[in-house]
């Protein structure tokens, strides 16, 4: 992989390398990124491997080679500490005392107050069990609406400015998809870049970028968004700007029209299915909200309303392009819920445009990921992007799954659309947890479906007295139920999408996957229905040509969580009928790592108990 990814490096060419379980795949790029001399951008899937690539895989892979290379990591606005929404809460009592937190975020937010004083970088993932999920962090982070830019007092001190200036400087840089897109984007626009020029760019975890770059090229616009930027905007010195606050009022009763037209529901709707006046009145907010921006500009130079006026304009844009009903080329919906309403386009096809701008960067383009192919085909992912001129490369793992692991088919299962299909499943799967004296992985296609499972499992084992320590994704943040089942060695976990790729589990803690139905994405998804809509007009096979393959890819990554490492050994049972009954079950098994097929249950848990730690059951959780 290294010999390859040197290659394009040299002569500046497009590379897709699949590069399966095991093959070191963040080695096999780094090595020769480093070995190059050339500036790089490295984009990942999260910022969990933005970090893992800085404070581990760089240093280490750096000092082997004996080249030490300034290196970066840059991530979105609102990972960094704003000093002076900081300063603002402390005075205001907003952190402590002021009745805008519990009482159990105190001591949360002493330790907080004590990281900012010591941080060099501000970012926040520094503070332990700290999620951005939590109260406190909006109120610490700054947003282009509220941000003062350089006429903040803290402007010199400030964080994300350090990190942007690090970022233009250094040799390697770190970012994750997201910013990646909008620097493109910013590229495009001819407004200049963040990250300044590259030679290179290697894109990580490759296989989620269709779908971001769907949603990237879209358009979305909310209630509350608005609300929060008109309100940002109102509580700038308007009283001598009369045109000012005329479009202020104007913006504000297009919203509130919006809202008025719009059904009273919760959860995403086609935007057929909504009132007809629905088109108008988002083309009349999109008016006001320019006449808005219009008036911004016009403001003195140094008013302060000044900085609200490229988003001001930037929403208008998007409203434009969600209410135009001939020109649009895409799926539009609305989803409702507490919060008010979020209007979306996704465009029908990206390709074009993203091949555009990967040739705007004249540089060696590398996307790489442990499954961007069926069997041999990587048109599924290239066709996508419109890299059907890009290399392409597959390395499958080095692990020898034919002797680590069992796939088993239960048989005599329900159909999944069945209402007893949970309970069968969970019958199946009890034996073999088991046998396995837990360390398993039960993931599952919907939230419903989980719950579920979860609900019967705790029953379950509390009628039998005998338990297993259960973590169940949505009872605690992501990373510390995947900490604490490490720790367990014997638990057992139930997760749904993102515990489907992303996640490793070395080493004997996890010897049981048990995938409780195909990944068929919802077909009520609207990814899903604009890629349909639009494969459907091009004479295409929406569900051979994409629901199918975006299948395959899934399931590879939720049967690629068990083995991690070449002492690794464990199960993999597959609940859904389906892949014995249809004729597209074969094309979904031989897309699969080349594993031993089970005949018969006792065989596999002769297995899973054969490589079982010799433990005691742990307690309920």
């Amino acid at each position: 992989m290294a010999e390859r990814v040197a290659d394009a490096l040299r002569v500046h060419g497009m590379l897709v390398i699949e590069a399966g379980t095991g093959t070191g795949k963040t080695f096999g790029y780094l090595v020769p990124v480093l070995l190059s001399g050339l500036r790089v951008l490295i984009s990942t899937g999260t910022r969990t491997l933005q970090d893992q690539l800085f404070e581990k895989d760089l240093p280490l892979v750096s000092g082997a080679l004996g080249l030490p290379v300034p290196v970066a990591v840059l991530k979105g606005r609102g990972n960094y500490l704003c000093l002076h929404r900081l300063g603002e809460a402390q005075r205001g009592q907003a952190l402590r005392g002021g009745g805008l937190l519990a009482e159990a975020s105190a001591s949360l937010a002493d330790r907080v107050i004590a990281w900012a004083a010591r941080t060099t970088s501000g970012d926040l993932a520094e503070v332990p069990d700290f999620a951005d999920s939590h109260p406190l962090w909006p109120q610490i982070t700054s947003t282009r609406d509220n941000c003062l830019g350089q006429r903040c007092p803290e402007f010199g001190r400030c964080h994300l400015v350090k990190a942007r200036r690090e970022a233009q400087e250094a040799q390697v840089v770190i970012v994750n998809h997201h910013l990646l897109l909008a620097d493109l984007t910013l590229k495009e626009d001819g407004f200049g870049d963040v990250l300044g020029n590259a030679d290179a760019v290697v894109i990580d975890e490759a296989h989620q970028l269709p779908d971001l770059v769907m949603q990237f090229y879209g358009a979305s616009c909310g209630a509350r968004a608005l609300t929060q930027l008109l309100t940002a905007v109102r509580a700038q010195s308007l009283q001598p700007l009369s045109g000012l606050k005329f479009a202020l009022s104007a913006a504000e009763e297009s919203l509130a029209g919006i809202t008025t037209a719009l059904p009273v529901r919760t959860g995403r709707i086609a935007w057929e299915e909504c009132p007809p006046e629905l088109a108008g009145r988002t083309r009349d907010l999109a008016h006001a909200m320019s006449a808005l921006g219009g008036e911004l500009e016009a403001a003195p130079e140094d008013d302060a309303a000044k900085g609200l006026t490229g988003r001001v304009m930037q929403v208008a844009e998007q409203l434009t392009r969600i209410a135009a009903l001939e020109e649009v080329e895409g799926a539009r919906s609305v989803e409702l819920g507490s919060r008010g309403f979020v209007l979306h386009l996704l465009p029908f096809e990206v390709a074009g445009r993203f091949q555009s701008q990967v040739r705007a960067r004249r540089g060696a383009w590398i996307f790489t990921s442990a499954t961007l192919s069926v069997g041999e085909d990587f048109g599924v992912f290239t066709s996508r992007l419109g890299l059907g001129d890009a290399e392409t490369v597959r390395i499958p793992s080095p692990f020898d799954f034919e002797r680590q692991s069992l796939l088993w088919l239960p048989e005599g299962l329900p159909e999944p659309a069945s209402p007893d299909f949970i309970a069968a499943m969970l019958g199946a799967s009890l034996p073999l947890i088991d046998a396995a004296r837990g360390g398993a992985f039960m993931l599952f296609t919907s939230h419903r479906a989980l719950s579920e499972a979860a609900m019967r499992l705790r029953a379950l084992w509390a009628a039998a007295g005998r338990h297993y320590r259960l973590f169940v994704q949505g009872e605690a943040p992501r990373e510390q139920l995947l900490r604490g089942f490490r720790e367990d060695g014997d638990a057992v976990l139930l997760g749904t999408a993102s515990f489907w790729e992303g996640v490793d589990v070395k080493g004997a803690a996890l010897r049981l996957v048990i995938i409780e139905k195909l990944p068929f994405a919802s077909p009520e998804d609207p990814i899903v229905k604009a890629r349909v809509e639009y494969i459907q007009r091009q004479g295409g096979n929406p569900f051979k040509d994409y629901q199918l393959q975006e299948a395959a890819l899934t399931l590879r990554q939720g049967v690629g969580r068990l083995i991690r490492s070449e002492s690794d050994y464990g199960v993999v049972m597959i609940a859904d009928p389906r892949l014995r009954t249809r004729p597209y079950g074969r094309m979904l098994l031989a897309a699969l790592p080349p594993m031993r097929r089970a005949r018969s249950a006792p065989e596999v848990a002769a297995f899973l108990a054969s490589h079982a730690p010799r433990r005691a059951v742990g307690a309920v959780s």
